[in-house]
C-alpha cells in the first residue's frame, strides 16, 4: 500500500484572518487551482470555520450553500484535494488555494475541471477536451 498525500498545514495569524473580508452571510469565495498544471479547477464557499480547517489539516474543506452544510471534498468520491499553498486576494474577498487534486478530477460530472464550457464555441455546451466523452453525473460532493 502507497502513503498517502503529504499534508501541508498552513499556519493562520489573527492579523491574516482579519484581512479576510467575508460577506452578510458569512462566506468567502474559494478558488481552487491544479498545482502541478495551473488550470482552475473549481470555485467553492468558504465560512470562518472551514477557512481554519482547510489551514489546519491541509486538506480543501468547503461550506455549501445549497445544504447548509460542512463539505469536506472528496469524502465521498475520493476525488480529495490537498492544499500545496493559499493566498487572499488584494480586498481580502477572494481565497485561492494551489492544491494536488486526488482522483478523477474536481468536478461532479467527471471532468477534472468545473470549467469545460466555453463560451463563443461551436454552439451551445461546447466543451474542451478535458471534458469530452463524460457523461454528467452528480456524488455528494456536488455543491
Amino acid at each position: 500500500m502507497s502513503p498517502g498525500p503529504v499534508v501541508t498545514p498552513i499556519e493562520l495569524s489573527p492579523g491574516e484572518l482579519a484581512q479576510v473580508r467575508f460577506t452578510a452571510d458569512g462566506l468567502v469565495a474559494a478558488i481552487a487551482q491544479d498545482r502541478a498544471g495551473g488550470q482552475v479547477l473549481m470555485l467553492g464557499w468558504m465560512n470562518e470555520a472551514t477557512l481554519r480547517e482547510t489551514l489546519e489539516t491541509g486538506r480543501m474543506v468547503y461550506w455549501s450553500r445549497s445544504r447548509q452544510q460542512r463539505w469536506a471534498k472528496g469524502d465521498t468520491s475520493g476525488n480529495r484535494q490537498w492544499v500545496r499553498e493559499a493566498f487572499y486576494d488584494c480586498d481580502g474577498d477572494v481565497l485561492l488555494f494551489l492544491v494536488e487534486q486526488e482522483g478523477e478530477g474536481a468536478c461532479h460530472t467527471g471532468s477534472f475541471s468545473c470549467f469545460y464550457r466555453r463560451f463563443g464555441g461551436d454552439g451551445p455546451g461546447a466543451t474542451t477536451a478535458t471534458h469530452e466523452g463524460h457523461e454528467p453525473g452528480f456524488t455528494d460532493d456536488q455543491q
